[in-house]
């Protein structure tokens, strides 16, 4: 019997050790595959401004196409490296302010200026987290998904501004945007401990109103400093419209920001597993609420679909058709986690049927939105925020470790954090603006827009120069 006992017990331990070893592997695996998952949407992130990239250029006239592609790549730099700098600091710093700065007071307990210096700087003891660390597999994944956020906010003001703006007052404003307005934004509405989704249950999956709005609003800040574009508005205050260069480069290159979408929105969902997400077995949203892949396979697709339809339906225009398209995504991206297909083509439709005439509304104030970004990413983005408020209110605002009172998505939270998202844009697109404006560095001379950027501004010709004529408005 004694035997027979020491034989079950050795086959027990070697069970054990089996099951801990098959463990162990599975989290190997697991720890692995959601590496490699963020890591993917960082590439597929850059499609979005390859994206942009084409459009702005296709939407300039020629003397300029060089000038506008050459600020695009300079706020996709710049801000990717502020972003590093600092931007990632205020992320983890901001979230309770102005309620507990110092320390933290979310419930999660991952904010405050102690908690982000510990970990978001690159220098002192926080910099193991900040570069090439074999025992971490998450920072620099995160990172460089939220610092690919942040260079699309700089890229969407970007089109707003082209064909008169000054390339140094341009990247003065894309840092401000991109490191710091939009950050700010992040912190207060897409975290965990953000006093937005803590005292309003605020809620944006999708940033329509973080992302969106806020570049959208700032762009329409530095609007009313830098002011139109030559020969746009005339003396009786009429608009001319002022045709791009190349329709097909535009309409492509807004296809591409669609593709690129598809990485932004699947690096908003934090995958099951231990160390990852807040359920050991399932997906989530940053609130730590339920979130699959599942519901941006559906609704991505039909939102694009219902944007594209909606515009149509009005404009028969394909630039405002693919503009629609975004437009669409926008619209429901706050809710791609709570709403159905069926909810989603309608809102994506209406999103697409507005555009046009919101874009021509705001045109008729004598502001020259030169691609319609203060329309397809700001208004859009804040009817989104707010809509939301109306179809999910009662949906749960956190998920995971919550306390029990927390509050759920109603529409005065989502129409407070509408508001505030439009402020955290607009008001340091404008004073930031006025500020580079007044030091002379924002608008390019009425002699040099007339003339060409590219003529004065690049070392390259982007076609031969049998297209340009020096003194038209080609």
């Amino acid at each position: 019997t004694l035997k027979g006992d020491n034989v079950l017990e050795d086959q027990i331990l070697a069970l054990t050790a089996e099951l801990a070893a098959v463990k162990s592997a599975a989290q190997v695996t697991n720890t692995m595959f959601a590496e490699a998952y963020y890591y993917l949407t960082i590439p597929l992130m850059v499609l979005i401004h390859a994206g942009f990239l084409l459009y702005e250029m296709g939407a300039t006239r020629v003397k300029n196409v060089l000038s506008s592609g050459m600020k695009n790549l300079l706020a996709f730099a710049f801000t990717i490296v502020t972003f590093y700098l600092f931007g990632w600091w205020f992320y983890w710093a901001l979230p309770t302010f102005p309620y507990d700065l110092a320390s933290g007071a979310g419930y999660m307990e991952i904010s405050g200026i102690a908690y982000a210096s510990a970990i978001a700087l690159p220098w002192g003891d926080s910099a193991q987290y900040m570069g090439p660390n074999m025992a971490d597999h998450a920072s620099g994944v995160f990172w460089g998904a939220f610092a690919l956020f942040a260079a699309t906010t700089a890229s969407i003001a970007s089109g707003a501004l082209i064909e008169r703006i000054q390339t140094v007052g341009f990247v003065i404003c894309a840092i401000v945007l991109g490191s710091f307005a939009w950050v700010v934004a992040a912190a207060w509405g897409w975290h965990a401990d953000g006093w937005l989704v803590t005292e309003f249950g605020f809620h944006d999956f999708g940033a329509a109103g973080l992302v969106h709005a806020v570049a959208g609003f700032f762009a329409l800040g530095v609007l009313l400093n830098l002011g139109p574009r030559v020969g746009k508005f005339n003396a009786d205050g009429s608009a001319n419209h002022i045709a791009g260069h190349n329709m097909p480069l535009t309409v492509t290159g807004l296809m591409l920001i669609i593709v690129g979408f598809f990485g932004f929105l699947m690096a908003c969902i934090i995958l099951p597993g231990e160390g990852w997400s807040w359920y050991a077995d399932q997906g989530t949203t940053i609130y730590g609420t339920p979130m699959t892949l599942s519901a941006l396979g559906f609704n991505i697709a039909l939102a694009a679909s219902g944007g594209i339809i909606g515009a149509w339906i009005i404009t028969k225009d394909p630039f405002w058709m693919m503009s629609g398209c975004l437009a669409g995504i926008i619209s429901v991206a706050s809710g791609l986690d709570i709403y159905f297909g069926s909810t989603v083509i309608v809102i994506a439709m209406v999103a697409g049927m507005i555009l046009k005439p919101c874009a021509d509304w705001l045109e008729g104030f004598g502001i020259d939105d030169a691609v319609g970004a203060v329309t397809v990413h700001g208004t859009i983005g804040l009817f989104g925020v707010v809509v939301l408020g109306l179809l999910g209110s009662g949906a749960p605002g956190l998920g995971a470790f919550a306390p029990e009172d927390t509050v759920a998505i109603s529409l005065f939270g989502q129409i407070v954090g509408a508001i505030v998202m439009f402020l955290l844009g607009f008001v340091p697109g404008y004073i930031v603006s006025w500020l580079v404006n007044k030091a002379g560095m924002l608008r390019i001379p009425d002699e040099v827009q007339i003339k060409g950027l590219d003529a004065v501004k690049v070392p390259a010709r982007a076609y031969p120069e049998s297209m340009v004529s020096p003194d038209s408005d080609s």
